[in-house]
């Protein structure tokens, strides 16, 4: 059984569902999740949520509650040979609960961010979980005072850029002028993003559109997302190609999550920058202790590319830093060098199938038509 709780977290169970029918054909997956879940084999139970803030998430908790309810039935009645969390920690760990107590073996796959609050998790999560897998080489030392195993793995979105082409051929794939530069601009996958973000983006595309004529603005959105404003006829919005968008692009501005990674793993310089409701703000700054919020900055534990939030998240400073991306060569060129070290970091690292692979320890099935 896979629980993902959300957008992120539920293409890591996609490609994970792809490793383990790699390995063991017949093996039923069911748990929660979202399309690409299904597409790989998974039996859905109950959808994601997409949801994103403290104030936002108390407004949708007896749906929560519903889906641990599914969640918690469908482990006493099946009874998996393991279940895999991914992070969405609230609820992956009272489901945990429900698993530590029926005896199923529990593998958490994406560690909540306790560098970033409520640390005191550890302790929790180490009496829950049988073994942990991290995305970042850093979290590794947050478990190591436990008794829980746990392995730096890699992440899955490293898996999923794999381009091939020049930026030309990229472009004419997209539907877009091969001879032309693009700017890409992320407003997230959930509909709270969206709905906050949109008007932003629409307004510092007009302003890249009047500064930068010649230049194709992108909103790159995932298969399921839509936007609720209409916008200029100079704006294109591709959905389910992401990394295509990004890798053919010359500069991004990207809504803080996921994202910033996959921009950084592209090579593709970036402003980052993101806004929640005014009181999820205020409780957030009280609760979460970290300098920066972006995952490129906190690999490199210092600021490569630059953070824009709540209000300073204003169309005019986000542009004026894509600006300067596109028009100050050496500030691009820092940058660049900077986001190639992210890389680095993931070099080799094979994520999906490893935690494959960890599966298969716990649970001792015998891989028969393949090898890891």
């Amino acid at each position: 059984m896979i629980s993902a709780g959300e957008a992120s977290g539920e293409l890591y169970g996609a490609l994970l569902s792809r490793e383990v029918k790699k390995l063991w054909p017949g093996v039923e997956v069911f748990g929660i999740g979202g399309s690409r879940m299904e597409k790989e084999g998974v039996t859905l139970i109950a959808p994601i949520s997409q949801v994103v803030g403290i104030i936002e998430a108390v407004k949708h908790l007896r749906k929560v509650k519903n889906t641990l309810k599914k969640a918690a039935d469908a482990l006493a009645s099946k009874k998996p040979d393991v279940l895999v969390l991914i992070d969405y920690p609230d609820f992956n760990l009272m489901l945990a609960k429900h698993a530590k107590a029926a005896g199923i073996p529990v593998l958490y796959y994406v560690s909540p961010q306790i560098w970033a609050w409520r640390r005191n998790r550890v302790k929790k999560i180490a009496a829950l979980a049988d073994r942990m897998a991290v995305l970042f080489p850093f979290e590794v030392d947050y478990y190591k005072h436990t008794s829980l195993p746990c392995e730096f793995v890699g992440h899955p979105i490293a898996e999923t850029i794999n381009i091939p082409g020049t930026k030309e051929t990229i472009k004419d794939s997209l539907g877009l002028d091969p001879l032309r530069g693009v700017v890409t601009l992320l407003p997230g996958s959930r509909p709270d993003e969206i709905l906050r973000h949109q008007p932003i983006i629409k307004e510092v595309s007009e302003k890249l559109h009047h500064e930068f004529p010649d230049m194709q603005i992108v909103i790159p959105l995932t298969a399921e997302s839509r936007l609720t404003q209409q916008l200029p006829d100079y704006i294109q919005v591709i959905k389910g190609r992401t990394s295509e968008a990004v890798a053919c692009s010359e500069a991004a501005a990207v809504a803080s999550g996921t994202a910033t990674l996959e921009t950084a793993l592209a090579g593709t310089p970036m402003v980052v920058f993101y806004k929640v409701s005014r009181v999820s703000f205020l409780l957030a700054k009280m609760l979460i202790k970290v300098e920066f919020i972006s995952l490129v900055n906190i690999l490199s534990q210092k600021r490569v590319v630059m953070e824009l939030l709540q209000n300073e998240a204003a169309p005019e400073n986000i542009f004026s830093e894509l600006k300067k991306i596109l028009t100050d060569q050496a500030y691009r060129d820092e940058m660049v060098s900077g986001l190639k070290k992210i890389s680095e970091i993931m070099l080799d690292k094979k994520p999906s199938r490893r935690v494959a692979a960890i599966i298969g320890e716990m649970t001792e099935w015998e891989v028969a038509h393949a090898s890891l």
